[in-house]
Parts: C-alpha cells; sequence; structure tokens
C-alpha cells in the first residue's frame, strides 16, 4: 500500500483498522440515539430566535416583558350569515364568561377584551381576544391554548361560524404545520437518496451502505446539537432543524457517490480492496473535504448575521456537515471494504476491466465542447445573465400572515373574514414602552399619529400601566399589520417619539417586528454575501493553487445563482401565485447553492488538475469531465432531489427555498458545470491554472 494513502487510510481501510472504525461507530450510535430524538423538545421558537438580536422591536419584545408575559392574542372571532341574532350575542357573552375564567395551557382569560361587535347596531360579527402567554418553546405552547379555545367557543355554537385567528391561531397553525417535520423530512429524503441510488448504481446491496452511513450521521448531528443547545446555549428552532435533515442527506450523499466512483476505479486497478480503498481516499479525500470545508466554513458565516434565526442557522448546518463528512470518510469506507465487491453485483468491478466512463455519454459531450468551447461558454453565459432578468420578478419584502402557508388553515380564513369587518391592525397593535415622566406626551403624540386609531391608544386591562419608572400603551393600527403602510405608519411613530425629549421610548409589536427584520435581512444581505463569497474563494485558492480557476470558479456559480433565483422568482410569483418570499430567502438560496453548488466545481476541477499534471489541460479537461461526469450528475440528482422535499411541508418559505435551491442545484450540475466551467477551461487552457507551474506547462502533450 503506498506510504502517504496508507497513513491516511490506515483506521478506515486497514484489515483491523476497518473493524474498529465499526466498533466505534456502533458505541456512537447507541450514545447519542436516544439523545437525537430529543432535539425537537430543544428547539426555541419564541420570538427572540427568530427576530434581530439588536433590533428596537426586540429590545421592546424584551422589555414588556416586565409588564405582562410574551403573549400571542388569540382572535376569536364569531359571525353568522345574515348577521349575529339576540341569542347568538347572549351566547358569545357567555362564551366570553367561560374564557375569562380559563388559565390552562398559557390562557390569561383575566385579561380577555370582548365581545367586541363589528358595529353598534345590527352586528355581523363579534370578536374576543384572549391573551396566551408564549412559552421559551414558542408556538409549541400555544397550539393546546388555542383548541382548549375552540372547544370553549364553538360549544353549543348554533349554526355560528366560528375561527381563531390573530397572532395566537397562527401559531397554533404553524405548529400544526411544522408537526412530525423531523419525521417527514427524514423519510421523505431517505425515499429520494434511495431511488437515486437504485438508478445510479442498479444495486439494491451497495445503496444500503451510503443509506445508513448517512442515517448514522443524521443522529449523531442532531445528538450533538441537543447537547449544544441544552447545555452550550447553542440556538436551534424549526427551521435549523428541518434544514439539517435535508443537508445531511444531500450532502452526506455527494460525499459517497464520490467515494464510490473512486473507489470502483481503483477495484479495476487494484487486486487488494483494502489498497484500492486506500488511493481513492487518498486521491477523492482533498475534494470531499475542501467541499465539506466550503459548506462548513460558509455556514458559520451567517453567525455574523443581525438576524437570530439566520445567526442560529449557521452552527446547526455547520456541525450537520461537519459530522457528516467524518461518517463518509471513516464508517462509511470500513462499511464497503467489509462488505467487499460483492456489493457492486450485478456490475461487480474486476481488475483489468474496462473503465466505462471513457466511452460514456459526459465523455462525449466534452468532445463536442471542445470542438468550439469559446463559442459554448459565451452563449451559455448569455443564457445565464438572461435568465437573471427574472430577479425584478423577486419580492423578498417579507410575507403576511395570511401568505405563509400553502394551504388555508383556520387562523388564514379568519384573518380573512376580521379584515372584512373590524379595523386592520384589531389584535396586532403597536406596543410603546416610554419613560414614565414623558407618558402624557407620548400618548398624545400617538394619538395624532396618521395610521392609528386615536381610541385604542392606553394600556389594555390586566396589564399595569406603569413599573420600574416605564409606561406600557398599546394602538391599533388602521391598516393591515403587514401592509407597507403600517410599516410607514411605524416610521412615522419612531420619527415623533424619539424626538420627545426625555420621552426614551421604543416602539415595537407586531408591525415593527416585521420592519425591523426587513432591514436587519438587508444588511445580512450585503454583509454575509461578499464575506461567504471570499470564504470560498479562499479555500479553491488553496486546493487549486491558482488564482484565475478560483475566479472562474466563482463567477460561474454567482452567475448561477442569479439565473436560479431569477427563474424561481418568476415561477412563484406567475405559476404558484405566491405573495411573495422571506426576507431571508435570498441569502439563504445563496448560501445553499453557492456552498453546495461549489462542491460540483471542486469535484470536476481537482479532477482536471489531477489529470492536466499527467497529460495536459485539454486532455485533462476531457478526462476530468468524462470521470466525473456520471457521479456528479448523480449526486446533484440527490441532492436537489432533498431540498425539494422541503415542498412537502405546507409552508410558502420552506417551499420556495427548497424548489429555488433544487433548480440552481439542477442548473449547476448540468448547466455550469458540465458545460460551462468546461468549455471556459478548454478556452483558456493552461491559463486557467496561472500562477502554478501547471500554467507553464504548455509543451506537455
Amino acid at each position: 500500500m503506498a506510504g502517504t494513502a496508507g497513513r491516511l487510510a490506515h483506521l478506515p481501510c486497514g484489515r483491523r483498522g476497518k473493524w474498529v472504525v465499526l466498533v466505534l461507530w456502533v458505541l456512537v450510535v447507541l450514545a447519542l440515539a436516544p439523545l437525537a430524538t430529543r432535539l425537537n423538545g430543544a428547539e426555541k421558537n419564541d420570538a427572540a430566535s427568530w427576530l434581530p438580536g439588536q433590533a428596537e422591536s426586540t429590545k421592546v419584545t424584551q422589555e414588556q416583558k416586565a409588564f405582562v408575559p410574551e403573549t400571542a392574542p388569540a382572535v376569536v372571532l364569531y359571525t353568522r350569515a345574515g348577521g349575529l341574532t339576540p341569542a347568538d350575542l347572549a351566547a358569545i357573552g357567555r362564551k366570553t364568561g367561560q374564557m375569562r375564567a380559563m388559565t390552562a395551557h398559557g390562557i390569561v382569560g383575566s385579561r380577555t377584551v370582548g365581545p367586541i361587535p363589528d358595529r353598534p347596531k345590527d352586528p355581523r360579527a363579534a370578536q374576543v381576544v384572549v391573551p396566551i402567554v408564549v412559552e421559551e418553546s414558542g408556538w409549541d405552547s400555544v397550539e393546546d391554548a388555542v383548541t382548549a379555545l375552540r372547544d370553549t367557543a364553538t360549544q353549543g355554537d348554533g349554526g355560528l361560524q366560528v375561527h381563531i385567528t390573530g397572532p395566537g391561531g397562527y401559531a397554533a397553525d404553524s405548529n400544526k404545520a411544522f408537526s412530525g417535520i423531523d419525521g417527514t423530512l427524514l423519510y421523505a429524503a431517505l425515499a429520494v437518496v434511495v431511488v437515486i441510488l437504485l438508478v445510479t448504481y442498479r444495486s439494491l446491496t451497495l445503496l444500503v451502505l451510503p443509506v445508513v452511513s448517512v442515517v448514522v450521521a443524521l443522529f449523531s448531528a442532531q445528538a450533538l446539537i441537543y447537547l449544544l443547545a441544552r447545555h452550550g446555549g447553542l440556538v436551534v428552532n424549526a427551521q435549523s432543524a428541518g434544514i439539517l435533515t435535508v443537508l445531511v442527506f444531500g450532502a452526506g450523499t455527494d460525499y459517497a457517490l464520490l467515494l464510490v466512483a473512486r473507489y470502483r476505479e481503483e477495484l479495476r486497478r487494484h487486486e487488494d480492496r483494502h489498497e484500492a480503498m486506500a488511493l481513492a481516499l487518498h486521491r477523492a479525500g482533498p475534494a470531499v473535504i475542501a467541499s465539506a470545508a466550503t459548506v462548513a466554513l460558509s455556514m458559520l458565516c451567517l453567525l455574523a448575521a443581525d438576524m437570530n434565526s439566520t445567526s442560529g442557522l449557521g452552527p446547526v448546518a455547520a456541525i450537520g456537515v461537519a459530522v457528516a463528512l467524518i461518517s463518509m470518510v471513516t464508517l462509511f469506507p470500513a462499511l464497503l471494504v467489509i462488505a467487499g465487491r460483492w456489493v457492486f453485483w450485478p456490475a461487480v468491478p474486476h481488475v483489468g476491466s474496462p473503465e466505462p466512463t471513457a466511452t460514456g455519454v459526459w465523455a462525449r459531450i466534452g468532445r463536442r465542447i471542445s470542438r468550439r468551447p469559446r463559442l459554448v461558454w459565451t452563449g451559455t453565459v448569455v443564457v445565464l445573465g438572461a435568465l437573471g432578468f427574472g430577479l425584478f420578478a423577486l419580492q423578498a419584502n417579507g410575507l403576511a400572515g395570511a401568505d405563509t402557508f400553502t394551504d388555508s388553515p383556520d387562523s388564514v380564513v379568519g384573518q380573512r373574514i376580521q379584515d372584512r369587518y373590524f379595523p386592520a391592525g384589531s389584535g396586532q397593535p403597536m406596543v410603546v414602552i416610554a419613560d414614565e415622566g414623558a407618558a402624557a406626551e407620548v400618548t398624545a403624540a400617538l394619538k395624532s399619529l396618521p395610521g392609528v386609531v386615536p381610541a385604542s391608544v392606553g394600556t389594555p386591562p390586566g396589564v399595569a400601566p406603569r413599573k420600574g419608572g416605564r409606561v406600557y400603551l398599546e394602538a391599533t393600527l388602521t391598516d393591515q399589520p403587514d401592509s407597507d403602510a403600517a410599516r410607514a405608519t411605524v416610521d412615522r411613530a419612531r420619527k415623533e417619539l424619539h424626538a420627545l425629549p426625555g420621552a426614551d421610548a421604543r416602539v415595537g409589536g407586531a408591525t415593527a417586528i416585521q420592519q425591523d427584520t426587513s432591514q436587519a435581512s438587508s444588511r445580512d444581505d450585503e454583509l454575509l454575501i461578499p464575506l461567504i463569497l471570499l470564504v470560498v474563494l479562499l479555500i479553491l485558492g488553496v486546493l487549486l493553487r491558482a488564482v484565475v480557476a478560483p475566479l472562474v470558479l466563482i463567477g460561474t456559480v454567482v452567475l448561477s445563482f442569479a439565473a436560479a433565483l431569477g427563474v424561481s422568482a418568476v415561477v412563484f410569483r406567475y405559476v404558484f401565485d405566491y405573495a411573495g418570499q422571506d426576507t431571508a430567502f435570498p441569502l439563504f438560496v445563496f448560501v445553499f447553492l453557492v456552498a453546495l453548488g461549489i462542491d460540483y466545481n471542486i469535484f470536476l476541477m481537482t479532477r482536471i488538475r489531477e489529470e492536466s499534471a499527467a497529460q495536459g489541460t485539454r486532455k485533462g479537461v476531457l478526462t476530468g469531465l468524462a470521470a466525473t461526469g456520471g457521479v456528479i450528475t448523480s449526486a446533484g440528482l440527490v441532492l436537489a432531489g432533498t431540498f425539494a422535499v422541503l415542498g412537502t411541508l405546507p409552508v410558502v418559505g420552506f417551499a420556495e427555498i427548497g424548489f429555488a435551491v433544487a433548480f440552481g442545484v439542477l442548473l449547476d450540475t448540468f448547466v455550469v458545470r458540465s458545460v460551462l466551467v468546461s468549455a471556459i477551461a478548454l478556452d483558456l487552457g493552461d491559463r486557467i491554472w496561472w500562477p502554478s507551474r501547471l500554467s507553464r506547462s504548455a509543451s506537455r502533450t
């Protein structure tokens, strides 16, 4: 066994080392698997785990806890076709009295407001606002409360229509949408991986090993993240936990595909499978490690984000990728070597058997590109650039509550009915906390502010108006809380109140949160996108020992991202009819497409560099494309398929991320990597390796 390769792969590939690795992983699984199932219970879905950390609205959310626990008001809405009858009003009054007596599941019945009819005479609808205390777990704690309220509100309804909306209703429906998310994504991703591996390998026996290795990696990562969440202060929410499953399955399977492809090549050259695997790890290992490092470091860049939901995703995703890497370069090779050649049945690679990639479809594509590479890459750039014009259809300004679901749960139906009969801001007031000495001036300023219902300004029942020298006020907005007009009102309120001497006023509430979230997301985009590009560029420079090649790869990936985002924006608006995108959507898609999309360029270019050193850049490009084309295509299909399973959740934000990343990965796999990068490399020739020695080796054949 070659010295360097033997030292590198001694533990996972050695005749004794493979068993040591297997035993160690069995012990790890036995110890960690029970902890993995507890991750869902460690999630924090309260406001603080999602909001921008230093925003004014976040400070209000924290400060208002001194006056009242964080609550999600549930709006119980009663309507009847043709209007409410006197009997209806009497029944609603009785039920409201019952709600005032409720204390279970965080319901603060004593602070119930209502019933409030839509008009004094001949009311058509009535609403009751019931505060629900939001525990640390966030919306998880609200669903039981809403269920209890629904039981009370609908008991003996006599034909009344009853809906529960407002923040409490949305929180309960969100919890339903995310309930079972771990199992849903796990089984969907597992099904995708199994199908694609079966098509790729045409072997029932071989696909078992990568699936086992990926599942082990996922459970290990979940357990580690659970321990850090419980004891290390790591913040995990439903978003990051869901993406973790998809990321580990996608990235881990990609690494498995690359290693298997190289292992199969070496089995055709070496009789000893231990030596074959050691050489496969030695030659493919740097690309796999560089790929994982690119993803992990890119994810860690998210720690610099203002948005807590974005910064929290960074370490969770980085841990998942790191664990997937460790599993795929230790457990997976050990399992392959233990199983032996028969695992490839019915297409078992024997020593001396021909390499099929030499005459495969990617070899033929490479030869066609090589005839006129400049025309190929310029034409591809023009097409991708044209697709990028779809960015004008992007509406990443945040989603209104009613637009966050792919279906219409009860909270959405109730919101539409509420908007028909009541002031637009009912149930989601603007919150103001100011210095007690300026209470009168602040109250007067709010009442005179355009966009605020003057009669609504004040402290709600059951809330202490003053504490610790501060005063608590609420104000109902005349516009939809998630509308541009409502955000403009928040801006006016902040301008007016900040100018009051000695008031030290802060403006929060649902609309302010959306405004601050939008601004924080814009700042995150401006900071993190260049930072991630720089990290990726440096990794590529070290890996390829060149300047030109990394710059070319970065340029192609950015172009691919713009095209994918443009196409996605058009599809979302004109095909799926989504109202818009979450403010963090562009950044998340960028991170996943750049960090993961660069993987395929790494796989391709490291092989091209290896072949170029022996036979020149032109032949190196053709050989590298032929050798890696099939495995990279399969890897792209796996990654696209695993991200596409996000669409199984009835949440628009997840569906949009899943579609955009899946489409972008396919675009990168079939067009950017195979056509654009190959054509540019053929056109530049040895110059692509500048300033390394390869760039000065034009005399090679």
